[in-house]
């Protein structure tokens, strides 16, 4: 599933691919969209893409009438660019004015897609705070890595960057949340910001581009083609609520 990282570049490119382009057709094949289908299209055909924003791990498709489609990969989405409209497994696909096509897919039409999706303020993982952090984390026994993960809690993080995350803090998953102290919250706090930065800026030097896919080969933990962090460290794995979990023992577990 495509996080924040990716969902940030992803975001920055459509809008730079799109912006401006009035959308002339939507074709929807979603079982889960939260209007009838033809309300979507009453809705948004003959509009203009303004831009494109991550919220979360959605996609938020924000247009000049004021009225907003989201986009939520889920696991196994993908997005395509181009002048044939996707038929196979297609959720929806926005056909726009100069013959270019986006189109979602899905072979377990799992992707959801949303219009004027109700206001989320759980914080995005790049706006939160060690003290809110801290207050969440110690209502809890629950392992840090689902706390992380839990989006009522903190809004664009999964399975990968947790791992990432917890390790540049050197915390263990498998901490009972309420048990961690607070500088090491604090840490926690600035490793989120800077794993997901970092991500960021990793992505846009090796794929500038591209705008579906998971990349993950720069991953320090949660690659199961390494055996060793760059600290020398061996990668172990164990799962933590079904999910595989990268770390190692460089991690202070309390």
């Amino acid at each position: 599933m495509p996080e924040l990282p990716d969902l940030q570049v992803f975001s920055r490119n459509l809008t730079n691919a799109l912006k401006g382009k009035k959308i002339d057709k939507i074709v929807c094949h979603s079982k889960k969209l939260n209007v009838p289908v033809k309300d979507l299209q009453h809705t948004l055909e003959g509009a203009g893409l303004a831009r494109v924003e991550r919220a979360g791990k959605e996609l938020h498709f924000i247009f000049d009438n004021k009225h907003v489609l989201a986009l939520h990969l889920m696991l196994h989405g993908q997005l395509k660019l181009a002048k044939e409209e996707e038929t196979k497994n297609l959720v929806v696909a926005l056909k726009f004015h100069d013959g270019q096509i986006l189109s979602l897919t899905d072979f377990q039409a799992a992707a959801t897609p949303t219009l004027d999706p109700k206001e989320n303020n759980t914080p995005d993982a790049l706006d939160v705070t060690a003290d809110y952090l801290r207050e969440k984390l110690g209502k809890t026994k629950t392992p840090v890595k689902t706390i992380l993960m839990d989006q009522k809690v903190v809004r664009g993080i999964g399975n990968a960057y947790a791992d990432e995350i917890l390790w540049d803090a050197r915390l263990s998953p498998f901490s009972a949340s309420n048990k961690i102290p607070a500088e090491k919250v604090k840490q926690l706090t600035e490793s989120i910001k800077k794993v997901l930065d970092d991500a960021e800026k990793q992505l846009l030097k090796d794929h500038p581009d591209i705008i579906t896919g998971e990349y993950r080969d720069f991953m320090e933990v949660h690659n199961a083609h390494k055996k060793k962090t760059s600290t020398g460290a061996d990668i172990l794995q164990k799962p933590i609520a079904a999910r595989k979990t990268y770390y190692t023992k460089e991690q202070e577990e309390y």
